[in-house]
């Protein structure tokens, strides 16, 4: 069966790694948070101007000043530090991120991303997902494999306007793990009791499989 979008994020959360600084995008990214392994310590990172995200509120104990880019109400870890955009962008420009994990609406199999416009939507712009795809040394995309109306999302050629070229390294969707390489998009995992033809079904792309594929241990 596919993942739900907690089951995304916690398959992310096992590429953090100890030290390292996140930015987590709107949407399914902003969960991994709630999934940082035990005794880690990694800093999460929010463009509106804050250093040290924890997990999300329990109910009835949300602070309604203290939100991520997304406008959710968020919580902190000691050492927190707030700040404004253009020091929270210096840090990203400046290459300081260490991960960056998105949403998508398309992804290519050279690492192509489209993330922030429909044509037709009214969106306020990129915000600053250009700013993440452009410096961020390693971008995991968190998405379902297709959309509401059953198309690939991971494909050949973009359709919608591009947030950045050749950027992504990783997909973790609902049916898979699939890394972007040199030859083109790769099966790393399978989610549980998803068979590998259902992935290649849905892949808009060429999928390289080598040999048995196993399932993500989540």
């Amino acid at each position: 069966m596919s993942l739900d979008k907690n089951g995304i994020a916690k398959r992310i959360a096992q590429e953090l790694k100890d030290g390292y600084y996140v930015n987590l995008g709107i949407g399914i990214p902003t969960l991994v948070a709630n999934f940082v392994p035990d005794g880690m310590e990694v800093i999460l990172q929010s463009e509106n101007g804050l250093l040290g995200i924890g997990p999300f509120p329990e109910k009835g104990k949300a602070d309604a000043d203290l939100i991520n880019a997304g406008k959710q109400t968020v919580t902190t870890i000691p050492g927190s530090s707030f700040f404004d955009s253009s020091l929270s962008f210096a840090m990203i420009r400046g290459g300081h991120v260490d991960l960056t994990v998105l949403g998508a609406f398309e992804v290519t199999d050279k690492g192509d991303i489209s993330s922030w416009k429909i044509p037709g939507k009214m969106v306020k712009g990129m915000g600053g997902a250009m700013d993440l795809v452009a410096a961020a040394k390693n971008i995991i995309v968190a998405t379902t494999h297709t959309d509401r109306n059953g198309n690939p999302k991971l494909v050949k050629e973009c359709k919608l306007p591009l947030t950045g070229v050749r950027c992504v390294t990783k997909i973790v969707s609902d049916l898979a793990v699939i890394e972007v390489t040199d030859q083109g998009f790769k099966l790393l995992e399978r989610a549980p009791g998803v068979e590998v033809q259902e992935i290649i079904d849905k892949t808009g792309a060429p999928l390289i499989v080598e040999g048995e594929i196993p399932e993500m241990n989540l």
